[in-house]
């Protein structure tokens, strides 16, 4: 059985649902689990400090989570164009796992929830890739054989799942298409941990 790791940051939710349906994709294929973690956030107020252990959901990412998995689904809400702070300050944190050549060779994949249709949806899954490549990932997309991708009036992108989340004050749940391409781009990455470690 090899691990694949969804790691994601979610303020309000809705990457936390994309996340749980990326597993679903992940646990799909045959040899394959699904490891979800998420990060702590981050403050201006540089006194505090979070938790140890988050009060819900999936507990927080190590450094060991990224060491043994097989692939990785990075996910996070952009914030202008890239994605948030928390999400960054933890792959910062990772120079240990590039000098040893850690993440080299296995597949990675990103997703997003925006607020609007235009709101960064592909520029925040484009930036997302540039610490996987440094690190030597080879990148999974979602080709135009996934129906969804056609036939979608929300979310999703070759580059990676995502969905139009709507404002706080009038949230949006996953689409069907939307569901559909974040088990798909799971599927995806899955499949290609279990050729890569063969």
């Amino acid at each position: 059985m090899i691990d694949v790791l969804v790691l994601y940051y979610s303020r309000h939710g809705s990457t936390a649902a994309m996340a749980r349906q990326i597993a679903r994709g992940i646990e799909s294929v045959a040899g394959v689990q699904a490891r979800v973690r998420t990060v702590p956030p981050v403050s201006t107020d540089t006194e505090s400090t979070g938790p140890a252990v988050p009060e819900s959901g999936a507990p927080y990412a190590t450094s060991n989570d990224l060491r043994e998995c097989a692939g990785l689904v990075l996910g996070s809400p952009t914030r202008f164009g890239n994605m948030a702070a928390a999400l960054k300050y933890f792959l910062d944190g990772t120079s240990d796992l590039w000098l040893s050549g850690s993440l080299i060779g296995k597949p990675a994949a990103v997703f997003t929830s925006t607020g609007s249709l235009h709101g960064g949806n592909e520029a925040t899954l484009l930036s997302m890739m540039l610490p996987l490549l440094h690190h030597g990932m080879v990148l999974v997309g979602l080709p135009y054989s996934e129906p969804a991708l056609s036939a979608t009036s929300s979310g999703g992108t070759p580059y990676g799942a995502s969905h139009v989340a709507g404002t706080a004050s009038k949230p949006r749940v996953l689409s069907r298409d939307e569901i559909a391409l974040c088990q798909a781009l799971g599927k995806r990455v899955a499949a290609t941990a279990v050729k890569l470690a063969a």
